[in-house]
């Protein structure tokens, strides 16, 4: 099982996605974490990205997903390579080239969980930019690539979070993936 939460900067991933690794291990369950990877990138990030370092981000995301998808029975990973993406194409645009790459990758995914931008404001952390415009633009991005024919499939495997709901986010997701996990253990049965 493999989920991905997926969204723009600041809006809690990382948290919900320990949150959502610990309601497994408790449940006796076997999980790896992939932690958001840009950054570890050696390239300018945010608004001043370049080329190169987006590239750098989906490879080592995809490297990690690998890895983490060896070592562990279900995989949670704090981003996907399509919000990856997004900071791509607000930038350099769509690359055609890429989208057949990464539609075929993002079908690895069991559930993709949407995290939406909700706080009035994004929390300093050295990191990640603070400019609300452009966390929005990300997340318009991510609805507008989700709308395209090339990601209908993965579309039927996203749930939306209600912002108003924060404090269930990590459970909902968790009765999701389990509940996702069951059916695709139910179909993979051998029958008599």
């Amino acid at each position: 099982m493999k989920l991905a939460l997926i969204g723009t900067h600041g809006v809690g991933k990382t948290t919900i996605a320990y949150e959502v690794c610990s309601l497994v291990k408790r449940a006796g369950q076997n999980v790896e974490l992939v932690s958001e990877v840009a950054r570890r990138s050696p390239f300018p990030v945010n608004a001043g990205t370049t080329l190169e370092g987006q590239v750098w981000i989906l490879h080592t995301q995809i490297a990690a997903e690998l890895e983490a998808g060896r070592n562990g029975t279900h995989v949670v990973c704090d981003r996907s390579v399509l919000d990856n993406y997004c900071y791509l194409v607000n930038k350099f645009g769509r690359q055609a080239e890429l989208e057949q790459w990464l539609g075929w990758w993002m079908r690895t995914y069991d559930l993709l969980a949407g995290i939406p931008p909700f706080a009035e404001e994004i929390t300093p952390d050295g990191f990640r930019s603070e400019d609300r415009a452009f966390q929005r633009r990300i997340h318009e991005l991510l609805n507008e690539l989700l709308a395209d024919p090339l990601f209908a499939e993965v579309r039927k495997r996203v749930i939306w979070l209600d912002g108003a709901e924060r404090r269930q986010w990590a459970e909902r997701i968790f009765a999701q993936t389990f509940s996702a996990d069951r059916t695709v253990r139910a179909a993979q049965k051998p029958t008599a």
